[in-house]
């Protein structure tokens, strides 16, 4: 079984381990990944800088992707591993040793159901972990190094820890941890904003600012943080959606509720969609709008 170890700053650690964030966006200052084919759901952990030369925490990689900063401190907020955007660019700075820009493009690795080891267990990792690498390592629990380090790791997680299946279990998830694993909010949003290649599902829109993820079946009424439960929407269709002002039909038709002219007296801009098919759809199709919830947001929210 294949883990990975990525090098981490130690402040962004810190300000993460003291809110026990169990979702966090693991940026790099560059867009190059630093990893290929890394399954969804393999065991990702943290390697502190030295003088800590630790795995100290970790968690499940859920996706990688890039985005300006300021778009990632509106997905991940703290998550982020700082209290603002303005510490966030200062951060990237450091990280980077140039000056960042707010629309500077950063690689954001979504690593989800995280956990923090106390200081007292955290791995020793220098004899195992090349001094010279700069973003981290895979390593194999069936190769010397990896089953070595994968024993540390086993022996620091407490044994009625909920954290042990991320040992246990592994990356076994494979694709199917997307729909199996614990996703939270920010997981949600990259994995729709990919899944639609950055284009609102109605209008084809690709202006990412004002793109925003919708759940078809709200979380609070036993939707799922999956992307097949998500529409990539423009932040007022948005709106309109989860006000069910509008909706999407199972045949993935748009239909616009007359209670938009009806009450406010306008609307021209929305009625021009009725009837038409979507603008934008993921190309796999284990991503696409799942037709029972849309259902649901027919038959529960639409306002007809």
């Amino acid at each position: 079984m294949k883990f990975w170890l990525g090098v981490t700053d130690n402040r962004w650690f810190d300000f993460n381990a003291a809110h026990g964030f169990d979702e966090v966006n693991f940026w790099q200052p560059s867009t190059r990944p630093p990893f290929t084919n890394l399954p969804a759901g393999t065991p990702f952990l943290f390697k502190l800088k030295r003088p800590n030369n630790h795995i100290a925490g970790g968690g499940r990689f859920v996706r990688y992707t890039t985005l300006p900063l300021t778009m990632a401190w509106d997905v991940f907020g703290e998550q982020n591993g700082t209290d603002s955007l303005r510490h966030l660019v200062e951060l990237i700075s450091d990280n980077a040793h140039a000056q960042a820009g707010a629309e500077h493009v950063i690689g954001c690795t979504v690593v989800s159901e995280v956990f923090f080891l106390p200081r007292d267990a955290w791995i020793p990792v220098a004899d195992l972990f090349p001094g010279n690498l700069m973003q981290g390592k895979t390593y194999d629990s069936e190769a010397q190094d990896g089953a070595t380090l994968w024993m540390r790791i086993l022996a620091a997680l407490p044994a009625e820890s909920t954290n042990r299946s991320i040992a246990e279990e592994g990356a076994r998830y494979g694709q199917e941890y997307l729909h199996r694993g614990r996703l939270g909010q920010a997981a949600f949003r990259t994995l729709v904003l990919d899944a639609y290649g950055r284009k609102c599902a109605l209008t084809g829109e690709s202006t990412a600012p004002v793109l925003e993820a919708a759940h078809i079946r709200p979380y609070a009424d036993q939707g799922r943080h999956v992307t097949s439960n998500g529409l990539l929407l423009r932040s007022d269709f948005h709106k309109l959606f989860d006000l069910g002002l509008l909706t999407v039909e199972p045949d993935y038709r748009i239909r616009i509720s007359s209670r938009i002219r009806d009450q406010y007296f306008n609307g021209k801009a929305y009625y021009r969609l009725d009837g038409q098919p979507l603008a934008a759809l993921p190309h796999l199709a284990g991503d696409q709008p799942d037709r029972d919830a849309l259902r649901w947001h027919n038959d529960n929210r639409f306002l007809a």
